[in-house]
């Protein structure tokens, strides 16, 4: 009796239809192609690469530094727990699918007295059973599309991990950068602060000498103050700067690993390939995640549906009952049972059909967060494109500001020291160098953390693979009972 419930239930669950809509991955809500123009780079059709940051970020120290924060960044072992939680909620859903197995024994004994002489009586039993409780038999597909449901989710949670990576990966680089630029406007800081203290001891001279008037002095005074206090702040911007790579890293920074400048920061910074069209923006981790999502929703409807009609049970018992110890195990102690039963709500007030409703908007929804989500991808690699496609203009017009600035520095400050110039002719030119330098560090830091917000907004990651028939992910990652 037992085989045969058990070969039922086996033969159900083989056979279960699935009342879950066929899921068709929706049209990419954006243009096949980027934009083009005078604010972009013109991209051609290709396939699809496999990037990874060592790709783009070639400087062995900032490989070092990114490897240390994969390995212990606190938000990346968050979202590593909240994997095993959806793998173990998986695992836990996929056991429904299969009969719950149970074992049970049990022995009882009573004493009774009685007034009359030898009239006490003594009894004891003893039984053992093994046998299968409350097995749903899944004709209608509702555990089966709980189940697609929970495995979804896991993936749509490895997915958000995986972006969370690839966002760290991204902030160490642009920290990384930062720090570069804030040494470099450091010694920015410091080189205007030596040429006002000299200019500060030539003005005083001169005024010493009754050659240069007092306004002369407090304006070099007025300029080296101001140098003074631009040092402090860029000392205290790059200790901020180590502050945040640590709290990226998780752990002390070594400082040879950082970089002494923007120049030698930026130097190794690589371009992404060339030719990607819009559909890369499938691997996008957020994307993959939004997709999953949707396909969760999509079995859950399924589940819902299924909801709807009878829900059938099987129940069997086998095991041995005797009332003594030595004959529990003999022919004519086993017994076995089986049951099934089905339950079906008449009436429940239309919840079961509201669940399904429910389900179906959950869907609608996740449909437009997977669409916004591509949509929203769309717009920052776009963003992305058209600050790749001027920054090199920009670049190269701060590089003749700087230029020119620095060449009317020292002409003014030579036209003063003979007397041919007024001090503030001076004091003009090297306040519009210091600006200008300051300008192109900023430009050359924009320019490499547009390589970076290109590989991070185009989800660089080799884990995956976009096909027509959805997201992908390796067997191996794939939860087993």
């Amino acid at each position: 009796m037992i085989r045969r419930a058990l070969l039922l239930a086996a033969g159900a669950s083989l056979t279960a239809c699935s009342m879950a809509p066929k899921y068709v991955r929706p049209a990419m809500p954006v243009p096949a192609s980027w934009p083009v123009g005078d604010a972009y780079l013109r991209q051609s059709e290709a396939a699809l690469p496999s990037v990874t940051y060592r790709d783009i970020f070639r400087d062995a120290r900032l490989q070092r530094i990114i490897d240390q924060a994969l390995a212990n960044n606190r938000d990346l072992r968050i979202a590593t727990a909240n994997i095993a939680a959806a793998r173990a909620q998986y695992r836990i859903q996929r056991g429904e699918l299969f009969p719950a197995i149970g074992a049970s024994g049990s022995y009882s004994y009573s004493h009774t007295n009685s007034p009359a002489p030898g009239a006490a009586a003594t009894t004891d039993s003893l039984s053992a059973g093994v046998g299968i409780t409350g097995f749903e038999i899944d004709l209608f597909g509702r555990v089966r599309s709980l189940t697609s449901a929970a495995l979804d989710r896991y993936f749509a949670q490895e997915a958000t991990a995986r972006a969370a990576r690839l966002t760290l990966a991204g902030d160490v680089a642009g920290a990384w950068l930062s720090y570069g630029a804030d040494r470099s406007l450091l010694a920015i800081a410091e080189e205007t602060a030596a040429n006002a203290r000299r200019s500060v001891s030539l003005t005083d001279a001169r005024l010493k000498g009754g050659v240069a008037p007092r306004t002369d002095l407090r304006q070099a005074e007025q300029v080296l103050a101001g140098a003074e206090a631009d040092l402090a702040a860029q000392k205290t911007a790059l200790a901020q700067d180590i502050n945040a790579l640590q709290l990226l890293v998780g752990a002390p920074i070594d400082p040879a690993l950082l970089p002494a400048s923007i120049d030698e920061a930026a130097a190794h910074i690589a371009d992404l390939p060339a030719g990607l069209d819009s559909a890369i923006l499938l691997r996008r981790p957020d994307v993959v995640s939004a997709e999953y999502g949707l396909r969760a929703a999509n079995a859950q409807i399924g589940a819902a549906r299924a909801a709807l009609f009878p829900k059938i049970t099987l129940t069997g018992v086998l095991g041995f009952a005797s009332g003594a110890l030595s004959s529990l195990f003999e022919g004519g102690s086993f017994n076995y049972s089986g049951s099934a039963g089905a339950a079906y709500s008449i009436f429940n007030g239309g919840a079961a059909r509201a669940g399904v409703e429910q389900s179906e908007a959950q869907r609608d929804a996740a449909l437009a967060g997977y669409e916004k989500a591509i949509q929203t991808a769309f717009r920052e690699v776009a963003d992305a494109l058209a600050r790749r496609g001027t920054i090199a203009d920009e670049l190269a017009a701060n590089q003749r500001n700087t230029d020119a600035a620095l060449d009317n520095y020292q002409l003014a400050d030579a036209r003063y020291r003979g007397e041919i110039d007024t001090f503030l002719a001076t004091l003009v030119a090297q306040r519009s160098l210091y600006t200008a330098q300051r300008g192109l560090v900023q430009t050359k830091l924009t320019r490499a953390t547009n390589l970076v917000t290109l590989y991070r907004t185009l989800g660089g990651d080799s884990l995956i693979e976009a096909r027509a028939d959805g997201p992908q992910l390796p067997a191996q990652q794939i939860p087993q009972q």
